[in-house]
């Protein structure tokens, strides 16, 4: 029996997936080549857009043509959304049910006609740290890359921003033990992985009895080994002075980071729920910069939220102008049920939603170019991550992206790169020794 999963979303439902991997191959599935020939497809959904929802249920389609295999959808999934998906797979699974899979799918019994039942389990019980052996994220991933690796930290969210369905679809922030995260990653590097991603929906609000997100970065940076550390995603309200301070103790940390501003005009921020002001976020970047400043800064935005007003959304453009973002991720706002915004009268048009988004890609365009035209004539280390045929491409430790030329195999491996040519979005550059 082989297995194909589809995966949708961020870095968290990449990892999700690679745990669904991992207890199907326990029960002797093996990956398939293509989904043609699976005679399992696992899909780990993203529910954070609608747009995302709508590409599940274009693949409902598509198997209802076909002599269709066994379908499974978990992943990132609200309770509303599952119940219009009953009928599109054969089963529906709370992500933290996944150990139950041998339970509902026992593979000696599997008929791909005959077998065809929706199966909804109860409610998963939500795991608390060492109390409940339960925890999904003990099981140990089938990791799809041999030098990256997603580490979860915690899962959930409590902030209930008012655009966002994570909180219920992931429900609660919990914790994983800090002992087991430190396990996770010193078996990582062993195995040589060269990058550890720390991931959570707020990871900066992780708590472990006393150990808190700070102290966690230092005990993963006192890992012997050659790796870097990054991390995702952080919330403005709780980037505190202790983030900072552990970031610029550098070591293997890199210096990047994405911090979410999301609007900038306090009575959007308001409204999106978001608890804090823009001078409040402004303050924190001034000393993360006096701590660190040559660090890579990242932001999400979201052009359009209902009621914004051009005047609003200029208050945007001029922290975008203020900030100097190396880098951004805009989104235009849309309608997801479920949310306290779907509420709201969606009163921006689609138009002025993508000439906002131009404006700030425009402003975004000649920060990022002025931010890389530092690097030419320095030098950098970078991940190779990639390539197309000679031309590889990787990151640096800014998460900046560079393209070299090699006839060498370089997947995966840390190389040293002189940086001659830049744009907005790249760098390139020639291996140096």
């Amino acid at each position: 029996m082989k297995y194909h999963i589809i995966v949708f979303g961020c870095q968290m439902n990449i990892s999700d997936a690679e745990r669904v991997a991992s207890v199907l191959e326990s029960i002797k599935y093996k990956k398939a080549k293509d989904i043609n020939e699976a005679d399992l497809i696992a899909v780990v959904m993203c529910s954070v857009r609608q747009s995302a929802v709508n590409r599940v249920h274009g693949l409902v389609e598509k198997f209802k043509k076909n002599k269709r295999p066994i379908t499974i959808l978990t992943g990132c999934v609200l309770k509303r959304d599952k119940k219009k998906f009953f009928r599109g797979f054969d089963y529906v699974i709370d992500i933290k049910d996944i150990k139950k899979l041998p339970e509902i799918i026992d593979v000696k019994k599997i008929h791909p006609v005959k077998c065809r039942k929706t199966v909804i389990l109860p409610k998963a019980k939500l795991f608390n740290g060492v109390k409940d052996k339960d925890n999904y994220l003990d099981i140990t991933p089938k990791y799809s890359s041999k030098f990256s690796s997603n580490v979860p930290i915690m899962t959930g969210c409590n902030n209930f921003c008012a655009y966002c369905v994570v909180p219920y679809a992931r429900e609660k922030e919990i914790s994983r033990p800090a002992k087991k995260i430190i396990l996770e990653i010193k078996k990582l590097v062993d195995n040589r992985y060269k990058e550890i991603w720390l991931l959570g929906q707020n990871v900066n609000s992780y708590k472990d009895k006393n150990i808190s997100f700070p102290k966690l970065l230092k005990m993963v940076n006192d890992i012997p080994g050659n790796f870097w550390i990054r991390f995702t995603s952080s919330h403005p309200k709780d980037f505190n002075k202790e983030v900072i301070d552990a970031l610029a103790i550098g070591g293997k940390i890199t210096p990047y980071l994405n911090l979410p501003i999301q609007s900038g005009d306090d009575k959007i921020l308001k409204a999106m729920n978001r608890h804090y002001a823009v001078k409040e976020y402004k303050n924190k970047i001034k000393n993360l910069r006096k701590k660190i400043p040559d660090i890579c800064l990242s932001t999400d935005v979201i052009v359009g939220f209902p009621g914004e007003t051009k005047k609003q959304f200029e208050n945007t453009a001029k922290l975008f102008r203020d900030i100097k973002y190396d880098m951004a991720y805009i989104n235009k706002y849309s309608t997801r049920a479920g949310t306290a915004a779907s509420k709201l009268k969606d009163n921006v048009s689609i138009i002025e939603k993508k000439r906002r988004e131009k404006v700030l890609t425009e402003i975004l365009k000649q920060t990022a170019l002025e931010k890389n035209k530092k690097f030419i004539g320095k030098k950098t280390i970078v991940l190779i991550d990639s390539n197309k045929g000679d031309n590889w491409y990787g990151k640096n430790e800014y998460y900046k992206t560079v393209k070299i030329k090699s006839d060498k195999n370089l997947l995966g491996e840390f190389v040293k790169v002189m940086i001659t040519e830049v744009s907005p979005w790249s760098l390139k550059g020639n291996i140096y020794e």
